[in-house]
Parts: C-alpha cells; structure tokens; sequence
C-alpha cells in the first residue's frame, strides 16, 4: 500500500458541522493520515479536540500562518503535503492563496471564495502552481450520481430539453424570524459569508450538480431573490431561470425558509429519449423516465453501472451509500491525482467548478438587483 498522504485541516473543529464528515472521508480510503491542523481560533480548543481524537499535538499550531511557516521549514518527506479548509467562507481564499504559494495541494470548501474576482486570481496561480486543487461539492461523489453523469454522457436521454434542479431547506427559518439571532448567525453576515447566503450556500450545490451531470454550461440566468425582513441583506431563498445551450432551458430554486425541509437537493432531467430523477435524500436510487416504458430504477453495486460509479462503490448491492461515502470518493480521487495516478475527471470537483459557481453566485445577486434581467456568465 502507498504512504499515507499527509493531510492538514483548518477549521473542522468540536462545534463544526462539517468537520466530522472530512474527518472520516479522510480516513475511509486508508488514503491520508492527520498530520497537523488548526481546528479552532483558539489554540487551547484545538489542543483538546485534538486529544479528543487521538492526533499527536506536536502539530497543532496556533494559527494557519505558524503552521505555514513551520511546516515549510521541514524536510518533503516530512511536511503536510494537502490542507483540507473547512472555515467559514471568508478565509478560504486567503488561505488557499498562501497555500498554493507555498506549494501544498488544496481541498477546500465551498464556495471557493467570497468573489468572483478571488476566484479568478486563486485559478491563475494554482495554474502556475502544479498543485492539485479540489472543492468539496460533496454529492458528485454518490455513485447514482456519477452513474447519471455518465449514462447521460453515453447519450441515455438523447438530447437534453430542461432542467430542474432545487434544494431546500428550513435550519434558518427559526433564525430570520428573530431580529437578533439573523444579526448574530455569520451566514448572514455578508463579511464572512460573502455577498449570497442562500445561493452561496446551497444554490450552488444545484448549480454545480446540473453542469457536473449534463456536461452543459449555463449561459445566462435570470434570478429573483427573498430577503424576508428589510433589514436582512443576505438572500435566504430564490428561484433563478437558466440558458444553456440552444432551446435547453431550466430552473434552479433554492431556499434555507422551505418549512420543514432536510437536505432536499434534487435533479431532473429531461430529454428526446427519457429523463432522469435523483433526490439527495434518496441517494441510492436513479429513476429512469420514458414516455412508452415503465420506470427503470438504477442502484448502486450492481454489474450494470459504470466504471466511475462502481469505482465510488464500497459495498455489495443493496448496502447504502450515504454522504460520508459521497465525500469519501471525492478524497480517493484526489489522493490518485496527489499521487499521479490514473483517474476520471469526474472523481472530484475543480478549481474550474469553483470558479464557475463564484460565477454563478455572483450573476444571480446581479439579475436579482438589476430587477431582474437576464445576466450572461463567462
């Protein structure tokens, strides 16, 4: 078995939401082992937590520029070789600069950064870089996710008519409607969340899942945004139209005030041929849709799936595969491109889907307050 890969975490701390899921994606592969990270601002808490877990703390430094300049100082058979950054938005970019100019590979939250135009710097130094650049749009890695990507790219739906992607959820409805906890929460805080909370947070999802499954590109969009209270300036719910290619039109809707609803990301699409359906809260089932046959349901494990989804499978058939699986390929596929080898393109996503949803995120607060008019993306 190769050397583990030396991993370094920023973030991901005791009260984090998403460090656990990194955490054990780190470790499901036997790929990476935890060398060294700042889990919390606070270099006490980030000594315990890491006792808590059982990580030597030789190498928990107090902030991200020590363990820059420590970790520089050591031998490359020695050093942090991958920084996973799972802070909130504000320090991903300023990170991944620093991290790129000293020369690790990246694997970094999303959104990439707060702007478009951080996004457009950080892509033209990781090209000057040679390093490995990932952001963790998680729910690529579900293998009927990647089985759709490529059914579709072998033409199962023939040309493609419509898209339908949304993602709701209502964690912030208890939130928004209290003035003084919608000013305390840092996503709606556009300082450390950026200038979208809803469509920087979750409509970004759906945006990357229908250009990572249609092979498309969204041309333009036209946006319409919810603020709820005049004095919240963060978007907490919108619907945007979108353009792809000619007559290939859809809808991405998302909202963090749909009462009720968990983690609904969703996808359908239409074609000359059939369509397809996928529900992240159903992960382990692709429906199949056609107008003169009855519903065909794919499953993760079985012969008939692809290479890609196969390959993203752990367990036989009939075992589901949830979000720590999902997260657990896209790291495997980083550690084959940190070790040079061989891997599909749709293993995980790229500093290309992070500029594209900086892009996005940026396009859709312009429709929304241009008065909603259609905004062309590069």
């Amino acid at each position: 078995m190769p050397e583990k890969i030396k991993l370094g975490i920023l973030g991901g701390g005791g009260d984090s939401l998403i460090g656990v899921l990194h955490r054990v994606a780190a470790h499901m592969y036997d790929s990476y082992e935890i060398t060294g990270a700042v889990f919390n601002p606070d270099h006490a808490q980030s000594l315990e937590f890491a006792r808590e877990l059982g990580i030597s703390t030789d190498r928990i430094y107090p902030d991200f520029d020590t363990l820059i300049a420590e970790e520089t100082k050591l031998p490359e058979s020695e050093r942090i070789q991958v920084c996973s950054i799972q802070t909130p938005n504000f320090l991903h970019y300023p990170m991944a600069k620093k991290l790129l100019e000293n020369g690790f590979h990246v694997i970094c939250e999303k959104p990439m950064t707060t702007t478009y135009e951080e996004a457009k710097t950080l892509r033209d130094l990781h090209e000057k870089s040679g390093k490995v650049f990932a952001v963790t749009h998680t729910y690529t890695g579900y293998p009927m996710v990647r089985q759709m990507r490529e059914m579709i790219k072998a033409g199962a739906l023939g040309k493609i008519h419509k898209v339908d992607a949304r993602y709701y959820q209502g964690w912030i409805n208890p939130i928004i409607h209290d003035k003084e906890k919608r000013n305390s929460v840092w996503r709606l805080d556009p300082k450390k969340a950026g200038i979208s909370s809803c469509m920087g947070d979750i409509g970004v999802h759906a945006f990357n899942m229908v250009e990572f499954t249609t092979g498309l590109k969204i041309k333009s969009l036209l946006c319409d945004f919810n603020y709820l209270y005049d004095d919240n300036v963060m978007d907490v719910d919108g619907t945007v139209l979108i353009r792809m290619d000619d007559h290939v039109k859809g809808v991405i809707r998302a909202s963090q005030v749909a009462t009720g609803e968990e983690n609904g990301l969703a996808i359908t699409i239409y074609g000359e041929k059939a369509g397809f359906r996928w529900e992240q809260e159903r992960p382990n089932f692709l429906y199949l849709l056609s107008d003169t046959e009855p519903v065909r349901v794919f499953k993760p494990g079985h012969a008939y799936n692809s290479e890609l989804s196969l390959d993203g499978t752990k367990l036989p058939a009939g075992h589901p595969e949830g979000i720590f699986d999902a997260m657990g390929n896209i790291y495997r596929g980083v550690a084959k491109a940190i070790r040079g080898q061989k891997y599909n393109d749709g293993e995980f996503p790229t500093m290309t889907d992070g500029v594209r949803g900086l892009n996005f995120i940026e396009a859709t607060v312009a429709s929304h307050k241009s008065g909603n008019t259609w905004v062309d993306l590069d």
